[in-house]
């Protein structure tokens, strides 16, 4: 649910090639905040695929070492002014039929718009983000299809909360052709593009 000081609308806008820029400077500053507990900062969502229509709010995930720990992470991105998102559905959701664990932060007051998601590298979840944003930048006839979607959606039903919850069926739907995709192609999330591996000691 969004802070006081976020919109509560859901605008969908055609794709901006800021995009990756504002991804970028972004993640250096949340790098520079979790330090060598970042494994991996990820550009996801709708604002990482090339050409798709999206809210200009941008995903960005956080892969950490299982397991995640609550603390530490909400006290080192609280102290770059990040804010931890209270709601149950912020902390566990479940993927691949499993549920899994996560913590998703706002921006600080007045930064530029994003959603952090932070999740265990390796988990069925944060595989999910990646293996969305793949998809969705291999597959023309699915991205026209998502954007067009989107769109239609967010004229319809502009209130934030129930367009994600229209939304977050046909994402299921959607996820069954990139489970397909993925099987036939060989994906592998361990080499996803422009994904920032930093690599630790356990």
């Amino acid at each position: 649910m969004p802070f006081p000081d976020e919109p509560q609308v859901a605008a969908v806008l055609a794709y901006r090639p800021a995009w990756p820029e504002d991804f970028a400077r972004l993640a250096a500053e949340l790098r520079a905040a979790l330090g060598p507990h970042a494994r991996a900062v990820d550009h996801i969502g709708s604002t990482s695929v090339p050409g798709l229509p999206a809210k200009d709010c941008v995903d960005i995930q956080i892969r950490v070492a299982a397991p995640l720990d609550e603390e530490l992470h909400t006290a080192l991105l609280g102290a770059a002014g990040y804010r931890r998102r209270p709601e149950p559905w912020n902390r566990t959701e479940v993927s691949g039929g499993l549920e899994c664990r996560k913590l998703v932060f706002a921006p600080p007051v007045g930064a530029r718009r994003c959603n952090v998601h932070v999740r265990e590298a390796g988990g069925p979840n944060a595989r999910f983000a990646l293996l969305f944003r793949d998809y969705l930048r291999a597959d023309g006839a699915a991205r026209r299809a998502w954007g067009e979607f989107k769109s239609r959606l967010a004229d319809g039903v502009p209130e934030l909360a129930a367009y994600g919850q229209v939304k977050a069926p046909a994402t299921e739907v959607l996820m069954i052709a990139a489970e397909r995709w993925a099987a036939a192609t060989g994906w592998d999330p361990g080499n996803t593009r422009d994904s920032k591996i930093e690599h630790v000691s356990e």
